[in-house]
């Protein structure tokens, strides 16, 4: 029997991320998790001193950081909060896939969410991938979405039966 008691899903706030939350709060519903949204935000680090006045790179961590606050507190629905107890979670780190993977391990999440980009050859080579990452590193099982995949979610919540 599958338990799902927490659902994590990791947003980069793009379209195929949209359908990741989609995917994670149906799969809280329909088990009764709690559902986290989490955003991982790239450390700043200045090019160089002319560049930058490193005075004030603390605050543009800051500004960058409270703006993904403000974007993940509006993909939360009231529903959300008080239904499938959701939590907004913004965290700074140089690598997403590893943020992603610690905060997983950290509380004990039973499958992540992450949609993917579809990126392939050079440009995958180039950039890697924090979905392939995740897959190959976290400690429980991820769903991942794809751009224009079939989509196999109903209007209406997704419900949960057994048979006797």
């Amino acid at each position: 029997m599958i338990m799902l008691n927490s659902v994590l899903v990791a947003t980069d706030f793009s379209e195929t991320s949209g359908a990741a939350l989609q995917y994670g709060r149906n799969l809280a519903r329909a088990f009764g998790a709690k559902l986290d949204v989490l955003h991982v935000t790239a450390r700043v680090a200045p090019m160089s001193a002319a560049e930058f006045d490193p005075t004030n790179l603390a605050d543009l961590q800051a500004d960058i950081v409270e703006d993904a606050d403000r974007q993940l507190n509006r993909l939360l629905t009231d529903h959300d909060r008080t239904q499938l107890r959701a939590k907004a979670v913004a965290v700074v780190a140089s690598s997403p896939a590893t943020a992603i993977i610690d905060y997983a391990k950290q509380t004990h999440v039973d499958i992540i969410v992450v949609g993917t980009h579809g990126r392939g050859g050079v440009s995958h080579l180039l950039m890697g991938s924090v979905a392939e990452h995740v897959v190959r590193n976290a400690p429980c099982p991820v769903l991942v979405v794809r751009p224009n995949e079939h989509e196999f979610i109903l209007p209406d919540p997704v419900t949960v039966s057994t048979r006797i």
